[in-house]
């Protein structure tokens, strides 16, 4: 069963910080539509903080039914409504994604596609990522590539399907934290800042595919 308007929402938030990722913040259902729940923007536990969350972020949420049962399902942010007050719209899962078991593991998989980026002062390289979700990527940074944290890149993104065919797709993204490998490289980070929902779901059908492939091995 869907959650209703006014119910409790607790929420997790994907995020390359561990200690961001186990915090925990508190919403409400405001209104809800054939797609999507819109959101009181959360509250954290315990201090009251209001949490600004951005476009395609994901998000582990749960809620307590009139039965006292908890249910859990993960979901990504898709836009902001100005209402009375700010509202956040999320992806309404499909009621099979609903579990009464806690996932806290977001559609992620590994994967070495090639992405083209452009940095705010027109550099440009191509790297291999290393993995990837619906909320963002992680790729491989050379040296001579110089990235920081909070960096904005336009990306381009090669992705490949199980029947042959390939798509490419068009975002924005954020460096959000970047990991010195041994090898010299950089490790980066990126959460998706900018990207139309059509070219999210081309991310998320890749991702369906390759987690049934492992699932065959």
């Amino acid at each position: 069963m869907f959650p209703k308007i006014n119910e409790v929402l607790y929420i997790q938030i994907a995020s390359a910080d561990e200690k961001e990722e186990h915090k925990e913040y508190k919403s409400r259902i405001a209104d809800t539509d054939d797609n999507s729940f819109l959101i009181e923007v959360p509250m954290q536990q315990g201090n009251s903080r209001l949490k600004k969350l951005f476009f395609g972020e994901e998000l582990s949420i749960s809620y307590i039914n009139e039965s006292g049962v908890r249910h859990y399902f993960n979901t990504y942010v898709t836009g902001f409504e100005e209402d009375v007050i700010r509202l956040v719209r999320i992806r309404k899962p499909l009621l099979e994604e609903i579990s009464k078991i806690q996932r806290r593991s977001f559609l992620r998989v590994h994967a070495s596609l090639e992405l083209a980026v452009q940095s705010e002062d027109l550099t440009r390289a191509v790297m291999l990522t290393e993995d990837i979700g619906g909320g963002g990527l992680s790729v491989y940074c050379e040296p001579e590539f110089k990235i920081q944290e909070g960096q904005k890149l336009k990306c381009w993104l090669l992705v490949p399907y199980r029947n042959g065919g390939i798509d490419h797709v068009q975002f924005e993204a954020e460096v959000v934290r970047i990991k010195n490998l041994e090898s010299g490289r950089d490790l980066a980070m990126l959460k998706f800042s900018q990207i139309m929902d059509s070219e999210r779901q081309k991310v998320i059908k890749f991702c369906f595919e390759r987690q049934l492939d492992y699932r065959m091995k």
